[in-house]
């Protein structure tokens, strides 16, 4: 497998869990404070975009890496739950590096 499915992979990940910090403090002024509709709108359509990207990348390393459905699953939507695609992230760099070196990954401890 190569380094680059991983690096686009990170980078997106690192990208679309930024916009969704940023969009849920964008719906908390809508919401809260009733301003801003305009730029959380903007921010809105921005992550979307990006989240299709990400989906894209994180399924096309996904499939490489011949992930199960379920982790597969948890790694695309983690790009909904803020703060989680930090955490999927680093688990799936872990998971990835030894496939990227050609060497066979041990076991992750649940």
């Amino acid at each position: 497998m190569k380094s680059s499915l991983l690096t686009r992979y990170r980078v997106m990940a690192y990208i679309t869990a930024v916009m969704l910090l940023v969009l849920c403090t964008c719906m908390i002024f809508k919401y809260g404070f009733d301003m801003g509709e305009d730029v959380t709108f903007a921010v809105s359509q921005a992550h979307g975009v990006l989240y299709i990207i990400y989906l894209v990348f994180a399924f096309d390393l996904g499939s490489k890496a011949r992930w199960p459905f379920g982790k597969l699953l948890w790694v695309l939507l983690s790009g909904t739950i803020p703060f989680a695609a930090f955490f999927v992230e680093r688990k799936v760099v872990a998971e990835t590096l030894p496939l990227i070196s050609g060497a066979r990954p041990e076991p992750v401890k649940a």
